[in-house]
């Protein structure tokens, strides 16, 4: 069990990033974290978006989006899904996004 905590903690702490001198996890990275689209992610974020003030959560801007592409993304399996600005989300963000996203995961992460 031990085992499979290190692993998950592991693909968690790849998946963060640091932008705009915060540490955030993308969009695709969660809703697969938390298993749902990418698109039904961000519609939930736009229905409740003043529960994700930009302490919680921005959307990168085109130059930023283009210079982490550039930066990370080298195979053409990462472009999946990159082809708009995400949205990134600080700690505070990860958190209300288990609680407005309806998925057993998400459910079983919130606090």
């Amino acid at each position: 069990m031990s085992s499979e905590i290190s692993i998950l903690n592991e693909v968690i702490i790849s998946k963060i990033y640091e932008i705009r001198q915060q540490k955030v996890m993308l969009d695709r990275d969660l809703a697969e974290l938390y298993g749902v689209d990418t698109k039904v992610l961000k519609q939930a974020v736009r229905r409740n978006i003043y529960r994700f003030p930009e302490d919680f959560m921005f959307e990168m801007k085109a130059d930023e989006f283009e210079g982490w592409r550039s930066q990370f993304v080298t195979s053409k399996e990462d472009k999946q899904g990159l082809r708009y600005a995400p949205f990134c989300f600080t700690e505070q963000g990860v958190t209300m996004l288990s609680c407005i996203l309806k998925s057993e995961r998400a459910i079983a992460a919130a606090p």
